[in-house]
């Protein structure tokens, strides 16, 4: 009994000392060992610099900006003659066709005025008519006044030679002095009278062929039929009708007045405004990426039209001037047009934002 009670606090040493040799082993093991430590102190800065270096690479050769913005050509719509709207064809937000009616002004008071010029017309020949018919270029009066100046000459002449015999007096060798002169004045007067209704029937040379009296009534009345023509007014081009909010029944508009705006949707491009810092590589024709902050997802291709001529602030209404010593230098913005290649599946609004890549490298 004594050996077997000796034997057994034994048996429990080794047991704790098994214990504790499994502990040790399993803490050398949750301890990193030195070599590891270095790898990772190592390879996390190059991933970091690696990163970063292929991030610089993909930036390389393209430049691009979120300054941008869907632009497309606007013809503002305005009436060629006064007057007051009869008639609406079309409304805000409708897609027009070039030559489709969009309204009427009032026609009659034009009619009115073709009216006037064909009355001028038919009074400008009947004058024509009555000149041609007139005694000053029939001749006529010439003829009379020839006949008087040998009737007041023969008289003349008797008057003189009682004039020498002394049977007449002073007073009637003068009166037939003075009878020849009349005479003489009158067939002047009917040849001058003849040279200008002569002159009134001539055709001038802008005018051949015609009477200018007749050639000026017919221009007027040409005048009234275009004003008339002009109180329908057609769309000068295919697009979306905006600001037709003048556009009513019985409105007065005056000419030259714009009434509305033709947005054309088919002529859609964008104006990127680049940093002038990033414009060293750009050139027209290279090629670039849009995409839309109203579509997500959609990328369009296209193409660098031209470059501005001038940064955004030399087109501002007011400049800004740095002639003074103190100013503080800002990076400007150039315009730079990028044409669209193809037929977007979207369809694209004047003024959205959109967001430009241009590769300077022309890889894509």
């Amino acid at each position: 009994m004594a050996e077997a009670d000796a034997a057994r606090p034994l048996e429990g040493s080794d047991q704790l000392a098994d214990a504790t040799e499994i502990t040790s082993t399993a803490e050398n093991k949750r301890q990193p060992r030195p070599f590891r430590k270095l790898a990772l102190m190592i390879s996390l800065p190059l991933v970091l610099i690696g990163g970063a270096v292929f991030y610089w690479l993909s930036l390389q050769g393209k430049v691009s900006t979120d300054n941008a913005y869907v632009q497309q050509d606007k013809v503002s719509v305005s009436t060629e003659v006064g007057g007051k709207i009869v008639q609406v064809a079309v409304k805000d937000g409708q897609m027009v066709k070039a030559g489709q009616l969009l309204f009427r002004i009032d026609p009659e008071p034009f009619r009115l005025q073709v009216d006037q010029a064909n009355a001028q017309i038919a009074v400008a020949q009947s004058n024509i008519t009555a000149l041609e018919n007139s005694p000053d270029l029939s001749g006529t009066d010439i003829s009379a006044a020839r006949e008087d100046i040998g009737f007041a000459e023969a008289k003349l002449a008797r008057q003189q030679a009682l004039w020498k015999r002394g049977f007449t007096t002073k007073a009637d060798l003068e009166a037939a002095e003075h009878a020849v002169a009349q005479a003489r004045e009158s067939l002047r007067a009917a040849q001058a009278r003849q040279v200008e209704a002569r002159a009134k029937l001539a055709h001038g040379p802008q005018v051949p062929g015609e009477n200018p009296q007749i050639a000026a009534a017919k221009a007027q009345r040409s005048v009234a039929e275009l004003n008339l023509d002009r109180t329908e007014v057609h769309a000068p081009e295919n697009g979306r009708i905006a600001q037709a909010d003048r556009l009513q029944l019985g409105q007065m508009v005056l000419q030259g007045l714009p009434v509305l705006t033709i947005v054309e949707t088919a002529s859609s491009y964008v104006t990127a405004n680049y940093k002038e810092t990033d414009l060293a590589d750009m050139k027209v024709g290279q090629p670039a990426e849009i995409t839309f902050d109203a579509y997500p997802g959609l990328k369009v291709k296209g193409r660098v039209e031209f470059i501005g001529a001038g940064t955004g602030s030399e087109f501002s209404v007011l400049p800004a001037q740095n002639a003074t010593g103190n100013w503080v230098k800002v990076t400007q913005r150039v315009p730079v047009r990028i044409a669209i290649e193809g037929k977007t599946p979207r369809s694209l609004i004047a003024g959205q934002s959109a967001y430009v890549t241009v590769f300077t490298d022309g890889r894509k």
